[in-house]
């Protein structure tokens, strides 16, 4: 829910919580607010401020298997020390659920390895 585009936040943060994971070929925001809400409440406006426009040609939001690189920020955060043991419940949930949605997708698409492999991971949640 959170918008890089437009968010007010505090340069020390960064110094905190980290910058965008740029090993990550999409999702590097929601990595990022991950690690941030992991430590911080994120508050928002109920007054909309800004006008949000989506749905061009070129959108990462677009690509396939986007579900692939939030289970890899969920799992980073699992194996880190970041979350209180209420977050890492609901870490684990959302990663089992994400494993599972995605892994279905891979095996409708013919891609039994990869659905294999994260049906594994949604067991070792």
């Amino acid at each position: 829910m959170v918008s890089p585009s437009a968010v007010m936040i505090r340069r020390d943060l960064f110094n905190t919580s980290g910058l965008f994971d740029e090993t990550l070929p999409a999702c590097e925001d929601y990595d990022m607010w991950l690690r941030i809400n992991s430590r911080y409440p994120i508050h928002f406006i109920d007054i909309p401020l800004i006008v949000k426009r989506g749905g061009h040609k070129d959108q990462l939001s677009l690509m396939h298997s986007l579900d692939k690189y939030r289970i890899r920020s969920i799992k980073k955060l699992l194996d880190g020390d970041l979350l209180s043991g209420d977050q890492r419940k609901l870490a684990v949930k959302v990663m089992t659920e994400k494993c599972l949605v995605y892994a279905e997708g891979c095996r409708k698409r013919g891609r039994k390895n990869e659905a294999l492999e994260y049906m594994k991971l949604a067991g070792a949640c």
